[in-house]
């Protein structure tokens, strides 16, 4: 009955293995219907992609020449930025120190481009005046003598002094439909400004900036809640600032619901946040904020929510730039490499079944079918991490799935081991099994945890190609653990209740008179003593004997001399 449990548990969990497997293969071809490939996206060491020269732009009353210091930090955070939008396995470097060259797989979309070249300028401002995005028409402008005039000097972000004759003109004849880029270099942060919303639908006379993008210290995007917590559907930028900033905001947003409290309707209870020139929302404060934390919301989508929380988290360029060059570049190892890369796992890998079957026999099978199965799972999910996040497969990664050969046979052979030792100490094959299984599967699962903990330190330490060498490292390290309890354990189990594996047949591998198995009862009333185990297999038996009679021989030679 035991036995039949065993049998049933070792069918099902073969069963789920392919089932995983199924359901992989099924989000490749969901992927696939809606535009997604069945093959690996490679990286640009194997197919090539887009390359652009970015070349600085010193702005304002800047006009020294841009540092090492400055360039090294434009490197890290275009490359965040890159890799935050989910193009892996891209490479961004310097060139002759003065220039930012970034590479990317395949090709460059627009919004990627945009998001490589943009500065992320952000800033808070106060609102004093709002109204429609469209110029005013000039018959209805406000008359001269009636101009709004400063009465004394601000005294607050609010306060409506800002507002000049001048700058209510301009606010007058903004044409929000027509502004393409706002000109940010002009707008004087000590000073207030007239500005569009990002749709064009409305304008603002804004006071100077009382916060600005440094003040952020994370961002992330996520759905709006109502205040039941329920979603409204609505996609909107959450906001973390920094603890210095924390008294600062309180200040603002104190004042803004004062206001509000006042007037519901007064625009100034609004508090504008600006990115590169434009307004990207203008809430109105309807709490006093306290802990630094707040949310963006406005006409946005998934994505365009997810790309402003990258320009934000990832910061603001300390220098700006403008695209030199952008050309189309070939493989830099390209095709033939990778076909020598295939081949030489080829070989390694008919190596490592040839090593299995002529050290392990016939159950060395299982160790075969289960690197197979690895490697098949391990691809089908790098295709289909290459459909969900642009995952991208490098000449660095090819080596990681080559070197984890030897990783997925190592799982086998410390298991099978572990039963030839229960065999070798009397037990019968199906009880070797099951105990050889227990003292293995300990040291199975500190070797994964080893190499994962590897594979997690070599990804976070490194950039670029290693990335891609660490990253398919740990997949397999992943997927072999998945192997060998869902299919090399159910499968020795299976193979060791059929006939002729049970009875320890001569080429199964198993065989306890090869191993030198000494049975623990003897017969008429005597049992195994612990000399009659040397724990020794027979042909190390037999070369033992060898030894000892060419000592016997060396011996009786100096005897006779």
């Amino acid at each position: 009955m035991a036995s039949s449990r065993k049998l049933a548990k070792a069918r099902n969990a073969i069963i789920g293995m392919f089932v995983v497997i199924a359901a992989v293969i099924g989000g490749i071809f969901a992927f696939a219907s809606t535009g997604g490939t069945w093959s690996p996206k490679l990286a640009l060491d194997l197919s090539g992609g887009t390359q652009l020269i970015l070349a600085p732009k010193v702005s304002g009353d800047n006009s020294g020449e841009v540092n090492e210091e400055q360039l090294a930090q434009a490197v890290d955070i275009i490359r965040q930025r890159v890799d935050g939008s989910g193009v892996a396995e891209a490479e961004v470097t310097t060139q002759s120190g003065k220039n930012v060259v970034v590479s990317v797989p395949g090709t460059l979309d627009s919004q990627t481009r945009d998001l490589i070249q943009a500065s992320a300028e952000m800033s808070f401002r106060s609102v004093l005046v709002a109204g429609n995005g469209a110029p005013v028409a000039e018959d209805q402008r406000t008359a001269e003598d009636k101009l709004p005039q400063p009465t004394g000097e601000p005294q607050d972000g609010s306060d409506m002094n800002w507002v000049t004759a001048d700058i209510f003109r301009e606010y007058e004849a903004k044409d929000c439909a027509a502004v393409a880029n706002e000109d940010t270099e002009a707008q004087d942060p000590s000073k207030p400004v007239v500005a569009c919303s990002t749709d064009g639908a409305e304008k603002y006379i804004l006071g100077p900036v009382e916060m600005n993008g440094t003040d952020i210290k994370d961002a992330s995007y996520s759905q709006v809640q109502s205040s039941q917590g329920v979603s409204t559907g609505q996609w909107g930028v959450n906001l973390e600032l920094t603890d210095t900033a924390r008294q600062k905001f309180q200040d603002v947003t104190s004042r803004l619901v004062g206001i509000g409290a006042q007037n519901p309707q007064d625009a100034r209870s609004r508090f504008a946040i600006m990115l590169d020139g434009k307004v990207l929302s203008a809430p109105t404060s309807q709490a006093v904020i306290t802990d630094g934390k707040s949310q963006i919301t406005g006409n946005f989508t998934e994505e365009t929510a997810k790309s402003l929380s990258e320009q934000l988290k990832y910061g603001a360029l300390p220098i700006s730039f403008d695209i030199q060059s952008e050309q189309q570049i070939s493989a830099t190892l390209g095709q033939d490499q990778l076909k020598w890369g295939l081949i030489a796992g080829a070989i390694g890998l008919t190596l490592v079944f040839i090593y299995s079957l002529f050290q392990y026999r016939l159950v060395g099978l299982i160790n075969i079918i289960s690197i197979m199965v690895a490697a098949s799972f391990s691809l089908t999910l790098i295709i289909l991490l290459g459909n969900m996040m642009n995952y991208r497969l490098s000449l660095a990664g090819v080596a990681g799935l080559i070197v984890s050969i030897g990783l997925m046979a190592d799982s086998f052979i410390v298991y099978f081991e572990r039963i030839r030792d229960e065999i070798r100490n009397g037990r019968t094959i199906a009880a070797a099994i099951d105990h050889g299984w227990d003292r293995a599967q300990r040291t199975i699962l500190a070797s994964k945890a080893v190499n994962l903990l590897a594979a997690v330190v070599l990804y976070l330490a490194s950039v670029g190609n290693v990335r891609g060498f660490a990253f398919t490292l740990g997949l397999t390290a992943i997927s072999d653990l998945i192997v060998t309890y869902l299919l090399i354990h159910p499968m020795m189990v299976l193979f060791g209740h059929t006939k002729y594996f049970a009875n320890g047949g001569r080429f199964s591998g198993m065989d306890p008179e090869a191993l030198g198995a000494a049975p623990l009862y003897r017969g008429a009333g005597r049992v195994r003593t612990p000399e009659e185990n040397d724990g020794m297999g027979a042909a190390e038996r037999r070369r033992a004997l060898r030894l000892a009679q060419e000592e016997e021989e060396k011996a009786a030679e100096v005897n006779n001399g």
